[in-house]
């Protein structure tokens, strides 16, 4: 029994489509661009019956770059594995279908110089425009995609130094409707807990949000802690109107470092030991998790070191809205991850057809989504 390889058929190309019609191919390519009023009847009908016979599939690309147009953006992403991520992806290649737009994904794994390869490379593939998602990009990284003349759209992220147009969620918005979602339901301990925050903006205007809320109750101070920087104060009463004090966290869980991350979660459980009886709402701490893939990783180790009732003694509420959250009851602020999506290639599109404005930025509201665990 022979194991040779059966060659590959030859794709049929405008030359043989020529032949088989009979004609020649500029007359071949008018048809192709839609130029029909310059083709007579009887023309338009061989070239039609020559590509069905020969099934000829134009080669976009070629055509494309032929025109100076190859309907190709570029989307860099800086984690592919965060259900956010996916989200608004899915509005990504909705609107990239409705535009007649084809996405080069990008995944950078949460790795800067792989960002800047990324970049680099989309250059080369002469993409229309590039939407960045990315962690750690900066001005002059972005450079040899601005400098050449490509749009580019944001995601959820601010660039110092970069003035261009950025779709996300209203961040500072979110962190206060969450806060303040804590303090009306009687929480007196707030832990905000944030993967590294000073080279994402998005994670900046949370933590900073979250902050000014609680500085608001009366707050002053900061206090340190093992497990990263935590910014905390005291009220001087409750909102139940009994004497005591309000205190507000910020806790840096480093997702990237296992040692730093049990650093934290001991900080963390050594808190939530000492807060009193269980039982008591006003004594019960919160868990303010800035993202789907902390909440996780809060949830994960909440329910391995204190059981299936782990809610009874600490709350959890999370800027995200996974799937497995409201299987477990956790509080959300659900962010608007597929219009996120569709909006940024909007924006990329108007730019690529030379739509002319100061750049702008799409802040949209995320919605409260209150489940059992930070109820009284």
């Amino acid at each position: 029994m022979s194991t040779t390889p059966q060659a590959t058929p030859r794709r049929a190309t405008i030359t043989d489509v020529a032949r088989e019609a009979g004609t020649g191919k500029t007359s071949i390519s008018r048809y192709l661009n839609g130029e029909m009023s310059v083709l007579s009847p009887e023309l338009r009908a061989r070239i039609e019956a020559a590509i069905a016979r020969l099934d000829y599939q134009p080669n976009q690309m070629a055509r494309g770059l032929k025109r100076g147009r190859n309907r190709l953006i570029g989307m860099l992403l800086a984690d592919l594995t965060n259900p956010y991520t996916v989200e608004v992806l899915q509005g990504v290649e909705a609107a990239c279908h409705a535009l007649g737009l084809m996405p080069l994904i990008c995944h950078a794994a949460n790795e800067v110089e792989m960002e800047r390869r990324y970049l680099q490379l989309l250059t080369t593939y002469r993409v229309e425009g590039v939407i960045v998602n990315a962690l750690g990009v900066r001005e002059e990284t972005l450079r040899p995609v601005g400098s050449g003349g490509i749009p580019v759209v944001l995601v959820d992220r601010m660039v110092d130094g970069l003035v261009t147009d950025m779709v996300g969620l209203d961040n500072r918005a979110a962190a206060e409707l969450g806060a303040r979602h804590l303090l009306d339901n009687g929480f007196d301990d707030i832990w905000f807990v944030v993967q590294p925050f000073e080279q994402v903006s998005s994670r900046q205007l949370r933590e900073a949000a979250f902050r000014e809320v609680m500085s608001g109750q009366g707050g002053k101070g900061h206090e340190g802690g093992t497990g990263g920087k935590r910014e905390g104060g005291r009220a001087g009463s409750n909102r139940d109107g009994s004497e005591g004090g309000v205190r507000g966290h910020t806790l840096v869980l480093n997702l990237g470092d296992q040692a730093a991350v049990e650093r934290a979660l001991a900080e963390l459980d050594h808190a939530i030991d000492a807060s009193g009886n269980p039982t008591r709402t006003a004594g019960r701490i919160a868990l303010f998790a800035a993202n789907a893939p902390v909440a996780l990783c809060l949830a994960l180790h909440l329910k391995a070191r204190y059981g299936a009732d782990w809610q009874a003694r600490v709350a959890l509420l999370s800027i995200d809205d996974p799937e497995w959250a409201e299987l477990t009851g956790v509080t959300a602020i659900r962010q608007p991850t597929y219009e996120i999506g569709y909006r940024a290639v909007e924006f990329l599109h108007e730019r690529i057809e030379g739509v002319q404005t100061t750049a702008r930025d799409c802040l949209l509201p995320g919605e409260l989504i209150v489940r059992a665990s930070t109820l009284r």
